[in-house]
């Protein structure tokens, strides 16, 4: 009966942080548009150098300054081009913020900006969303929590006890069904 419980609990723990997983990858990808968006708002005036003396291109206007002899100049393209760098590694995890779920999620896990995604777990509050996505990820943790636990314990229970049970069923001939 414990052990019933134990399962019920552990289910719950899984469905618990398994609806988490779309909240945060989607509090995540917010946070990449805003810092995005930022990036483009400090490079609008260096935009609209760029298009009113380089047609448009803000590299030639990066190369102008470093040809320079103004050490201002020089540093100032060194500035201007971590800025571009910035940009467009943020429009890269933009796009793909913007895939389905499966490449939003190995964005996160795997190829997040890690300032952003510790950024994005700082300020994370848990939540639970009622969304069909958010169902699919809570049972799918459930799930796999549940089952994952359940080949350990039996695995446990077969390296130690060699596979024999402590309390192996009894013959349905010797039951009490008075108890069931």
């Amino acid at each position: 009966m414990l052990l019933s419980y134990l399962r019920l609990v552990l289910f719950a723990v899984g469905l618990l942080v398994g609806v988490q997983v779309p909240g945060f990858i989607s509090d995540y990808a917010k946070r990449v548009e805003a810092h995005l968006i930022e990036a483009q708002n400090s490079l609008q005036g260096f935009q609209g150098t760029a298009n009113q003396f380089f047609k448009g291109d803000i590299q030639a206007l990066v190369a102008h300054y470093r040809a320079s002899e103004d050490p201002i100049f020089r540093s100032d393209a060194d500035s201007l081009n971590t800025l571009l760098v910035r940009q467009q590694a943020l429009d890269k995890q933009y796009q793909a913020m913007q895939g389905p779920w499966y490449i939003r999620l190995l964005q996160v896990a795997l190829a997040a900006d890690p300032d952003i995604r510790k950024e994005t777990w700082n300020g994370y509050s848990y939540q639970i969303l009622l969304t069909p996505e958010a169902m699919i990820w809570g049972i799918g943790g459930a799930m796999l929590l549940s089952f994952g636990l359940e080949c350990l314990f039996r695995l446990i229970d077969w390296v130690v006890l060699g596979g024999k049970r402590l309390r192996q069923s009894r013959p349905i001939e010797e039951r009490d069904l008075r108890g069931l």
